[in-house]
C-alpha cells in the first residue's frame, strides 16, 4: 500500500460545526480520523496530504451513544477527532475538498 493511501486511513474527513469555524480562524483544523491513530501518524498525514506545517495535534474521543431505532437499542460508533493546530503562515481550506 503506498504512503499516501496510509494517510488517507488516518484521515476520514473534516468535521465543519460551529467550533471548528471558529478555530480556523486561529490557525486551526479538525478532522476525524482513525480510531486507532496516534498525534505522530495524525500530523504525518496532514503535512503529507495538504503541505502544511503542524505546531500541535490534541485529540479526543468521543464514546457512541445508545440510540432506538424501530424499537430496537443500537450504539453509534465512537468517533476520534483531531484537533491540529498549524505553524503561523499556514492554512488549509476543507470546504474545496481532498
Amino acid at each position: 500500500m503506498s504512503a499516501k493511501a496510509e494517510h488517507y486511513d488516518v484521515i476520514r474527513k473534516p468535521v465543519i460545526t460551529e467550533k471548528a469555524t471558529m478555530m480556523s480562524e486561529a490557525n486551526g483544523v479538525v478532522f476525524e480520523v482513525a480510531i486507532d491513530s496516534s498525534k505522530p501518524q495524525i500530523k504525518e498525514a496532514v503535512e503529507a496530504l495538504f503541505g502544511v506545517k503542524v505546531k500541535a495535534v490534541n485529540t479526543s474521543i468521543t464514546k457512541g451513544k445508545i440510540k432506538r431505532f424501530r424499537g430496537a437499542l443500537g450504539t453509534r460508533r465512537d468517533v476520534k477527532k483531531a484537533y491540529v493546530t498549524l505553524e503561523e503562515g499556514n492554512t488549509i481550506d476543507v470546504s474545496t475538498g481532498l
